[in-house]
């Protein structure tokens, strides 16, 4: 029973816990040069990219990072970033989970 248990659980954890370990360090290095370099912050940081997770998958965070950057871009290439609507939505989800990490950590 116990077997069959796990096997209905586990894709469900693999599925809500698909950040790499060095997307999770890469955040947590960034995070922590923001708000200090010192043990708290590591909590702290190591908490918000955990509940950011735990929002989104993998490939979500990678799309709005990455609009993020293509949006600091100057002239026509930027803009395609800064007016799509479905973009823009991919980044609300973003900012979503980063409020609420941040509410629940800091």
């Amino acid at each position: 029973m116990g077997i069959l248990l796990c096997g209905l659980v586990w894709p469900q954890i693999s599925e809500a816990n698909d950040f790499p370990t060095e997307a999770r360090a890469e955040y947590v290095i960034a995070c922590m040069s923001g708000t200090g370099e010192n043990a708290r912050s590591l909590r702290h940081c190591a908490c918000a990219v955990d509940r950011i997770a735990a929002e989104l998958k993998y490939d979500q965070y990678v799309a709005a990072e990455t609009v993020l950057r293509m949006r600091k871009m100057n002239g026509e290439k930027g803009s395609l970033f800064r007016e799509s609507d479905s973009l823009t939505k991919t980044v609300k989800a973003l900012d979503s989970a980063v409020t609420e990490a941040k509410k629940g950590c800091f």
